[in-house]
């Protein structure tokens, strides 16, 4: 791993429709845990800026953190993550997503590059076998068509005042989920090197235990 990724503020249009956009999940309220995920350290380095430098490392030169805190805030609220990936499209406007949550701290690059590389060469959204996210995401048509029949209701103003409601105008507990997503659109699943490294970190005994693991 190489020294820690810059902090990504100056975006601008030069983050527009590019092929490839790099996308770390932080939106959630971290509830389980008790504490910020992203925050919490893996050795000398907190989880956010460690995803972002794995996104850099596996090739990808732009990146952006979805969540109410960081540069793309959801424009749906309570949405979930697809509801985070809604926002960063409607923002920029990539060719292409490499998502990765912001609670996999035993994830290597390699095993990102892995997805992107095989996204690229198949034009279809990869992921690693029984587990949703990381994801590489084409924003293709059939992308767009879902996103639309969950979302095309709302309005940004509507988003800011509803609170996240639905069309019948009721609470938007949480959005569609990444599974629902990914049976819309064209897909494929990989088997990841090391198995290890998709254990997720929502609780604080399981980052205990993925703490045993950084080396």
């Amino acid at each position: 791993m190489t020294k820690p990724a810059l902090t990504f503020h100056q975006h601008g249009q030069q983050y527009k429709h590019v092929s490839c956009l790099g996308v770390v999940l932080a939106g959630g309220l971290s509830s389980r845990m008790g504490q910020d995920k992203s925050q919490l350290m893996r050795r000398n380095i907190n989880m956010l800026d460690y995803s972002k430098q794995l996104l850099t490392d596996s090739g990808v030169k732009q990146i952006v953190v979805s969540g109410n805190q960081h540069e793309v805030p959801d424009l749906i609220s309570k949405a979930g993550p697809v509801g985070g990936i809604y926002s960063v499209i409607k923002q920029y406007q990539p060719k292409a997503l490499l998502i990765l949550p912001v609670d996999l701290p035993l994830m290597k690059a390699a095993e990102l590059k892995k997805l992107r590389l095989a996204g690229e060469l198949s034009h279809k959204a990869c992921f690693f076998q029984d587990h949703n996210i990381p994801l590489y995401l084409p924003v293709n048509a059939y992308l767009e068509l879902f996103l639309a029949k969950q979302f095309s209701h709302f309005s940004e103003v509507d988003a800011d005042e509803s609170e996240g409601c639905n069309e019948k105008n009721t609470p938007m507990k949480k959005g569609p989920s990444i599974k629902s997503l990914l049976k819309q659109v064209p897909h494929k699943s990989l088997t990841p090197s090391n198995a290890s490294v998709l254990f997720n970190t929502n609780t604080p005994q399981q980052w205990q235990q993925a703490k045993r693991n950084f080396g």
